[in-house]
């Protein structure tokens, strides 16, 4: 009997680690539930995003996100990154993701420059208006691996 609940309770153990995996990963799954629309500014055109119900709720949520960070030349700051869905080669700025798969993140405390995959968590932000920033942005976020 006794070997039967600690069987159940694995079970069931494994079963939220799976769901709570399965969420954690789908955070950038759900940011691209976005489309845009057509603005203005005093330069022309641009695009505005405009995001869904399910991105929506997100904001000012803690949120986790792994991806990799942006190196840009002479803007890298240790408190302030890109981060990307996506690898170098295949991020938004430099080959063939769009806007929803970067996201800028303010860090609590400094971290060094690594090539491999990191995760963040911080509190969502959402971006429509500010052309000069991404549109998804984790603020007091924290370096978890």
């Amino acid at each position: 009997m006794r070997l039967k609940i600690n069987l159940l309770m694995l079970m069931l153990l494994g079963a939220m680690t799976a769901s709570f995996a399965q969420t954690e990963k789908n955070v950038w799954k759900t940011l691209t539930e976005v489309t845009y629309e057509i603005g203005n500014d005093e330069y022309g055109e641009l695009y505005l995003p405009v995001f869904s119900e399910n991105i929506q709720k997100m904001e000012g949520k803690e949120v986790s996100a792994d991806g990799y960070i942006i190196p840009f030349e002479g803007m890298f700051k240790p408190e302030h990154i890109i981060l990307s869905s996506l690898p170098l080669a295949e991020c938004f700025f430099c080959g063939s993701g769009g806007p929803e798969t970067v996201m800028e993140v303010m860090l609590e405390d400094p971290i060094e420059y690594t090539s491999k995959r990191v995760k963040v968590t911080g509190k969502l932000k959402l971006n429509a208006k500010d052309p000069e920033k991404l549109m998804y942005i984790l603020t007091e976020a924290k370096l978890v691996m």
